[in-house]
């Protein structure tokens, strides 16, 4: 599978990338629709049998590959970050919204709204980030969920959510704060050890075309609108749902959430780990090439010392990935915070910096349009706070570290 899906991103996907930009057209017209080489890609993707990829192999939906497994091929995805996950249906947030559905939904759910997200027929979002709110602590999120005869009244704002404006996108999951549902979860929190404030909210569905969803604005990042599918600003203005759109229950959001996040956050350090190796190739092709009196940059000794640093950190990057990816095929993702934790500060900082000289050796071309490389740091800076900002999981592994430390000092202690 690993030279097959090689071998479709190299021939297929990354020659077809300026054809994709040219297909999305300007203003308005990059929000209109799907562009024709996204449908063509997918096609043949499926046809080659590389699709749903990251459905993890303890789901009967799952094509039967491991996270470790996977973590190679996401990593080939990350080539091509434009159209390679999206042709085989392997791109957020759709293929976390998927592992909730697949996790969490129940029959009906999953019939009206997994099925066609897994044949690629529609696209989804995700619904948490708030502008009035710290949303890196999610306890903070503040968007009402009321109960009505019937369903639910969903209230309140958005931001930065990925897919929102999409011309293919068919439904929101969105986290609400739906307060303490009573005595009925109480005793399930308190056995499994969830604080009560943990038990505050819900995650929902919402159809994207229900009234009262008011999508106010896509969102640029350093200028990039990330078209057709970019981040957007909505509001949810008693957008009525009915009872069967909540997912698993009534105060589940953060059981849920945690669930999305710790696979979430791992696949997007593996495609980072492709981004970097094209971003490192770039530039090799360039210094290779390029002279400056009479010598190529390449026989410069500082050129060499990035490629070199590239390398190191690439490959350390990689094993990070991979010790991650393992630990939640033994143990899941919540017994494998810490390895996920470690990956997701590392890895982003560490392409940054693989671009950034890409970036230099090129000149004033690397942040212009003629190479990648910008809209690549683009992306890859907003991934340092995707799914929990640097210094929170920095944090936790600090706390973590710290706590350890007291254990063993204490039990030493105690055989004294």
């Amino acid at each position: 599978m690993i030279k097959t899906l090689t071998k479709f991103v190299e021939e297929e996907c990354i020659p077809n990338e300026h054809r994709f930009e040219q297909e999305l057209g300007v203003g308005a017209q990059r929000w209109s629709r799907v562009p024709p080489v996204i449908q063509e890609l997918k096609q043949k993707a499926r046809n080659l049998g590389l699709w749903n990829l990251f459905i993890p192999h303890e789901y009967e939906e799952s094509p039967g590959l491991t996270n470790y497994e996977y973590a190679h091929l996401c990593e080939i995805m990350g080539r091509s970050i434009q159209l390679a996950p999206t042709a085989t249906n392997c791109s957020a947030p759709d293929t976390g919204n998927m592992e909730v559905l697949i996790k969490y939904g129940n029959a009906q759910q999953k019939k009206k709204w997994l099925v066609p997200l897994m044949n690629g027929e529609i696209r989804s979002a995700f619904a948490m980030t708030e502008p009035n709110v710290a949303s890196s602590d999610a306890t903070n999120i503040s968007c009402k969920l009321t109960r009505v005869k019937g369903g639910y009244l969903v209230n309140g704002k958005k931001i930065w959510i990925t897919g929102a404006s999409g011309p293919a996108l068919k439904l929101f999951l969105v986290m609400v704060r739906s307060g303490d549902m009573g005595s009925e979860l109480t005793n399930n929190y308190a056995e499994s050890g969830i604080k009560s404030i943990h038990r505050q909210h819900s995650v929902v569905i919402v159809p994207a075309n229900s009234p009262g969803v008011n999508v106010k604005r896509p969102l640029t990042v350093f200028g990039f609108d990330d078209a057709p599918i970019g981040h957007s600003e909505l509001e949810f203005n008693n957008v009525f749902i009915p009872e069967e759109n909540m997912v698993l229950g009534e105060g589940r959001g953060f059981e849920i959430v945690q669930g999305r996040l710790g696979p979430g956050r791992i696949h997007h350090t593996m495609r980072a780990i492709g981004v970097a190796e094209r971003a490192l190739e770039t530039m090799l092709a360039r210094v290779t090439k390029r002279k400056v009196q009479g010598k190529t940059l390449a026989e410069n000794r500082v050129i060499l010392e990035w490629i070199a640093k590239a390398r190191i950190d690439i490959d350390a990057s990689r094993h990070l990935v991979l010790d991650a990816a393992h630990k939640i095929d033994l143990y899941g993702p919540a017994n494998a915070k810490k390895e996920i934790a470690l990956a997701k500060v590392f890895v982003p900082n560490v392409v940054l910096e693989v671009l950034d000289k890409a970036m230099q050796a090129h000149g004033a071309m690397g942040v212009g349009p003629d190479t990648p490389l910008a809209e690549m740091y683009a992306n890859m800076r907003t991934l340092r706070l995707a799914d929990g900002p640097d210094e929170v999981h920095l944090f936790q592994l600090g706390r973590s570290e710290v706590k350890k430390f007291l254990k063993r000092t204490d039990a030493a202690k105690s055989k004294l």
